[in-house]
């Protein structure tokens, strides 16, 4: 593409993205078409010869756009709401022009040390010590996993060598986490061999918090029965609740046992930076490991997974491999990114961050996680005062879980879990606004998530008329 013809279709399609966050209230949140609309209208077999970028970028409207849920819309109230940011979105386009591969030092000096300079002001803003370290990975399941390998390679077994499969000398090794923990953690698991087996899941209070009692009970017992606890997984904003595991109790065992504890605070550890909930973290100086990701909460376009570490010799000493043609004079000088993980190659994720944190600065940044939090208290405060709604879980975070039970209305668990299905169905189907769901004790539960960068009070009340409203349409479950 000639230069001339790269400026003109660059500022075209600047001027297309600006006026599609000036004008995305004007779409509906959900997309509004059946599976395989889209499909339907695409050629079945690629194109022979080039098409011009105009007739690309046309079709980005007239195809595209019709078939997008839009997280961008400040009426997003679905699973972790997450926002995309200038800053973010410019980062990202110079990464794609760029297109450094970050493995060796010498193939991305930039994307290495800013990843370093960019973690660590993270680092601080969220209140985090100095022993901590940090990588970027892309998701939370991915940083997860790597913590649960390095867990394993601390436990001395050889087997990153001798693998595990055919050997009869290794016990059944044990990880925990709380019911309430995030299916990534399955996932790992599962992908690193261990089997579902090997991971016990631990009973929570009444607030869906991690009971360190059952946890120390349960490492008793797997120990007498000839099992090998290795790892923990406590959580800091749970994905149904937003709940926030005792972390200071998980790491007294986990100290007692000598096992390595993973904090899982990819929603919630940015809100530490806030005075008021700096708390949250509270213990995260005694963990082995945590995950935050910026790209939940803190306005990064997806996806960019903080992984701090305190024993990162230990990571390393779990994928560190190098090839001859990897070699490089200043190895023993510098950090190879590529040392920290299954991929060889990564993307330039900490460009965009570094952005964002300038562009914005902490206080800003602050103050925008604060009134997520504020609009949540609120949202809550309406449902605790209405007689026909309840709330099902505390509100820690931006976060809240309720159900619809009219006063005076007889129905069975069954029936009132029928009725918010359908309460569910009708406010998503008006593509007003975007909302999910879980499932608390057996119960369903709507769940609205704030956290968009232009989410106002204006869009929290119309999400809660428009429930109200809703359910007028529904007589009987």
């Amino acid at each position: 593409m000639p230069a001339e013809e790269f400026r003109r279709y660059g500022h075209e399609l600047i001027d297309w993205i600006a006026n599609y966050f000036e004008h995305i209230e004007d779409l509906p949140v959900l997309a509004q078409m059946e599976p395989g609309d889209l499909k339907a209208q695409l050629p079945s077999s690629p194109p022979e010869q080039g098409e011009s970028m105009q007739a690309i970028l046309a079709d980005i409207d007239r195809l595209i756009v019709p078939a997008l849920t839009h997280w961008s819309h400040p009426s997003f109230f679905a699973y972790f709401a997450t926002s995309t940011s200038a800053p973010g979105i410019f980062g990202e386009l110079l990464s794609a022009a760029f297109d450094v591969k970050s493995m060796l030092w010498r193939t991305s000096p930039a994307s290495t040390e800013l990843e370093e300079v960019a973690l660590d002001w993270l680092r601080q803003m969220m209140g985090l010590d100095a022993g901590m370290s940090g990588f970027i990975y892309d998701t939370a399941s991915v940083s997860s996993m790597h913590a649960i390998a390095a867990a394993r390679e601390g436990v001395e077994l050889r087997i990153r060598e001798e693998g595990m499969s055919g050997r009869k000398d290794l016990p059944l090794l044990r990880v925990y986490a709380s019911e309430q923990a995030h299916s990534s953690i399955d996932k790992g698991i599962i992908t690193l061999g261990l089997g579902q087996r090997s991971l016990r899941k631990i009973p929570s209070d009444k607030e869906f918090r991690m009971d360190a009692k059952a946890l120390a009970a349960a490492i008793d017992e797997d120990k007498r029965n000839g099992i090998l606890p290795f790892c923990v997984v406590a959580t800091v904003g749970t994905t149904s609740t937003s709940s926030i595991d005792p972390v200071p109790a998980v790491a007294d065992v986990c100290a007692r046992e000598r096992l390595w504890m993973h904090v899982d605070a990819a929603y919630g550890g940015v809100a530490a930076m806030l005075p008021s909930h700096a708390h949250v973290l509270a213990g995260a100086d005694r963990a082995d490991s945590i995950v935050v990701n910026p790209h939940k909460w803190l306005f990064t376009p997806f996806d960019l997974s903080a992984f701090y570490c305190r024993r990162m010799a230990v990571v390393r000493a779990a994928f560190s491999l190098t090839p001859e043609y990897l070699r490089t004079p200043e190895a023993a000088d510098v950090k190879n990114l590529m040392d920290t993980g299954v991929q060889l190659g990564r993307r330039f994720r900490s460009l965009k961050l570094w952005m964002i944190l300038r562009s914005f600065g902490a206080r800003a940044l602050r103050a925008r996680l604060a009134e997520h939090i504020r609009l949540a208290q609120e949202l809550a405060s309406w449902i605790d005062a209405h007689p026909d709604f309840e709330r099902l879980a505390p509100v820690p975070f931006s976060v809240v879980c309720f159900r619809w039970k009219p006063a005076g209305m007889s129905w069975s668990d069954a029936e009132v879990d029928a009725a918010n299905e359908r309460l569910l169905d009708l406010v998503n189907a008006s593509g007003d606004i975007f909302l999910s769901h879980t499932r608390l004790r057996g119960r369903l539960a709507i769940r609205v998530a704030i956290g968009h960068l232009r989410t106002t009070d204006e869009h929290v009340r119309r999400a809660w008329d428009l429930l109200l409203s809703s359910r007028e349409l529904i007589s009987t479950p």
